[in-house]
Order: C-alpha cells, then structure tokens, then sequence
C-alpha cells in the first residue's frame, strides 16, 4: 500500500523523466544525452551527461542554463540540478 508520501516522489520522478524526454532531442542532436539518476524529496536532480555531452566542456552549462531552468521552470520542487 502507498502512502502519500511514496506517491509524491514517484510522480516527482514521473514528471522530472518526462521533462528530460524533452530536453534530449536536443542534446542527441550534438552527439549527446542525459540520463536520470535520481530525484531527492529537496528538489535535487541527479543526471549524468552522456555521449558527447560526457566529456564536453559546456556541459556543466548545459546542465544549469538549459536543464535546471527548464525543470525549474516546468516543475516548482525542483531546486537544483547535479551532474554526477
């Protein structure tokens, strides 16, 4: 049986998966992509940056000014967003 709390941090993740299907598109584009890794119930995103975007120099960038202001903007728990 789920408690509500159970159920907030698997929409959460629903929710913050499907923001990144939308991000992807661009990044597979340069060569790159992202992947979740998990969702803290403090609002932190873990991804991890993968094909070109793994070794890119701008991709810490990418993950603050393209990532977070995108999840942060579609989802109000989001706080941050880590590369890992």
């Amino acid at each position: 049986m789920d408690t509500d709390v159970q159920r907030r941090d698997r929409d959460l993740k629903i929710r913050v998966k499907r923001e990144l299907g939308k991000i992807r598109p661009t990044l597979k584009r340069d060569g790159g992509d992202v992947k979740f890794v998990t969702v803290s119930r403090d609002g932190v995103v873990k991804v991890r940056m993968l094909g070109a975007c793994s070794h890119c120099p701008g991709a810490a960038m990418t993950v603050k000014r393209v990532i977070e202001r995108r999840l942060k903007k579609a989802i109000p728990e989001v706080r941050k967003v880590i590369s890992i």
